[in-house]
């Protein structure tokens, strides 16, 4: 909770300092204060309710079955893992659950002390017990890390500053192209197409920072899943085997607390498997 209210007290403070600079080049401040609100309300509006939903949502988009009684060794053993390293972690057991898929795992839920993990059919027949170990454990690291509370963090600053500076910028655009004219309330053309064009490019630029720092969190998560293991080996031999398996990505609101995926360098939610297991053998 002390990170979080850092983190947002931070961003608070530099929104403040925004909104004192583009008060110094002109922008009326009478209206910084509302748009400052607005852009915080929009900004992590969308991201909090999605955090809220995630576990529901998760459930219900990737078909998963939650295990309440085990039905067979596989799914006992299952249940079991995730409890030792839940205790391991000191979280509350989170729910387990088992989805039909190509190999994959993730972990989500809006708190650490009401997650869900869930892995694949796919991963479950084409790993030993040691790697789906590793990766059941990385994705409880996920949660142990509050990874899920993180990212929502992470993705509500930057929409909130793709807002904020899109509507600045375009009152400024707008001021300058009405010099000597009386411009009209709520913004003229060149406010809206400046605030429409930078929202597109500065909404591209934020999906590269979130994705970097998606790609930040794999790795504490890998280094997790090798504390709970007690040696990195076998996430090494969990990696080794997705890089040579044909995976599925995740749907978007799940990617980032997936064990892989992610399209391109800079866009991608995952680090090449190759960086990874390099990160992992510093760790031997």
């Amino acid at each position: 909770m002390t990170r979080i209210l850092l983190f947002v007290a931070t961003n608070m403070a530099v929104l403040l300092v925004l909104g004192i600079i583009t008060s110094i080049l002109g922008v009326d401040p009478k209206s910084q204060g509302g748009l400052l609100l607005m852009a915080l309300v929009m900004g992590f509006g969308g991201s909090i309710i999605s955090l809220l939903l995630s576990k529901t949502m998760a459930k219900h988009s990737m078909g998963v079955r939650i295990i309440n009684q085990p039905t067979n060794q596989d799914e006992a053993w299952i249940v079991e893992t995730v409890r030792q390293f839940a205790e391991k972690s000191n979280i509350r057991m989170p729910e387990v659950g088992i989805y039909d898929g190509p190999p994959n795992a993730f972990a989500t839920g809006a708190f650490k002390n009401s997650s869900l993990v869930a892995v694949s059919t796919g991963l479950l027949q084409s790993m030993t017990h040691e790697e789906v170990e590793a990766v059941i454990g990385h994705e409880v690291a996920h949660v142990a890390n509050g990874d899920m509370v993180t990212m929502t963090l992470v993705q509500g600053v930057t929409n909130t500053f793709v807002i904020y500076l899109s509507r600045v910028i375009g009152s400024i655009v707008d001021g300058f192209l009405n010099r000597g004219n009386e411009r009209s309330e709520g913004g003229g053309i060149g406010y809206f197409v400046t605030v429409m064009v930078l929202q597109v490019v500065l909404g591209f630029l934020a999906s590269i920072i979130v994705a970097w720092f998606s790609r930040y969190r794999e790795f504490r998560a890998d280094e997790g899943a090798a504390r709970l293991m007690g040696q990195p080996h076998s996430m090494q031999k969990a990696l080794a085997r997705l890089g040579g398996l044909s995976t599925e990505d995740l749907p978007q609101n799940l990617a980032t607390m997936g064990i892989a995926g992610g399209i391109g360098k800079l866009f991608s939610t995952h680090p090449p498997i190759e960086e990874r297991i390099q990160a992992l053998q510093k760790l031997s």
